[in-house]
């Protein structure tokens, strides 16, 4: 990975400010910015991924204290609810499954969260492998 630009580093964080997310509307913004920088793909600068690592763990953070996985959570409910956070509909996850078929089973609870899939979904969402386990 090329170096990280410490002013280009230091002009989105000025222009992003994270913050330790203490509500929902903190969670939406920094949620969006999420999402536009991943959907740079391979166009991402070495500041971008630095910053985006560091909003994934502010989200993960907040979610894992707003969403406590009890007895009843199951990895497909966690799935559910990481989803519905981020608006992201069926077809939004599809490729992480490798088809549209085992994605559709998966999401309607008829078939298990496999170990690659588990760390695909935990990658993807910034959270810990054990959710989906």
């Amino acid at each position: 990975m090329p170096a990280t630009n410490e002013a280009a580093y230091a002009a989105l964080l000025s222009r992003i400010a994270p913050v330790v997310i203490r509500n929902e509307v903190e969670h939406d913004r920094l949620r969006k910015e999420v999402n536009h920088l991943m959907e740079k793909g391979d166009r991402i600068k070495p500041e971008e991924e630095e910053l985006l690592a560091l909003l994934g763990r502010l989200l993960e953070d907040y979610e894992s204290h707003r969403f406590h996985p009890g007895k009843s959570a199951t990895p497909h409910s966690i799935l559910r609810h990481l989803m519905e956070a981020r608006g992201l509909k069926h077809k939004d996850v599809w490729p992480l499954f490798g088809s549209k078929g085992i994605a559709s089973e998966v999401l309607n609870g008829k078939r298990g969260i496999s170990k690659t899939q588990a760390k695909t979904l935990a990658a993807f969402f910034h959270v810990s492998v054990d959710l989906f386990l």
